[in-house]
């Protein structure tokens, strides 16, 4: 796979909450807007190994952790037409693109954030990350 993912992309994929996972479900139920906030090359095997937080209209409930995503981040990420969301830091589904059976070969970049939000939202993710779930997608 040649297409190369970067920190703050904005991908369409079918996201597994962890919730979902702690409930025996497998398939992330729609294609959301995702946010690429790892994107690592593996030196023994080569493969890109991704982090991904999800993007949601639904405010954070009690005790989540997430970013408001400024309006003009919004249409930067090609979201321009949502009204509000956030990115969810606490958890993140971890895949690698060249064995996905979720990310589409040739798939598009919706969007993508600037550096200094995508600073804001790695220092969030970093934060959260000590508490939160990993969810892998390579069952």
């Amino acid at each position: 796979m040649s297409r190369e993912y970067l920190p703050g992309q904005i991908i369409a994929y079918p996201y597994l909450w962890a919730w979902q996972q702690d409930r025996g479900e497998t398939e992330g139920r729609k294609n959301r807007p995702t946010c690429v906030v790892v994107a690592v090359r593996g030196v023994n095997d080569g493969f890109t190994h991704l982090a991904l937080l999800a993007i949601t209209t639904q405010p954070p409930q009690g005790g989540r952790m997430a970013l408001d995503i400024p309006e003009i981040e919004r249409k930067r990420a090609g979201l321009g037409d949502l009204k509000r969301c956030w990115i969810v830091v606490d958890e993140y589904n971890y895949d690698i693109p060249e064995r996905s059976w979720y990310i589409e070969p040739g798939s598009q970049v919706l969007g993508r954030c600037s550096k200094a939000f995508v600073m804001k939202i790695a220092a969030a993710f970093a934060q959260a990350r000590q508490s939160g779930r990993r969810v892998s997608r390579l069952d």
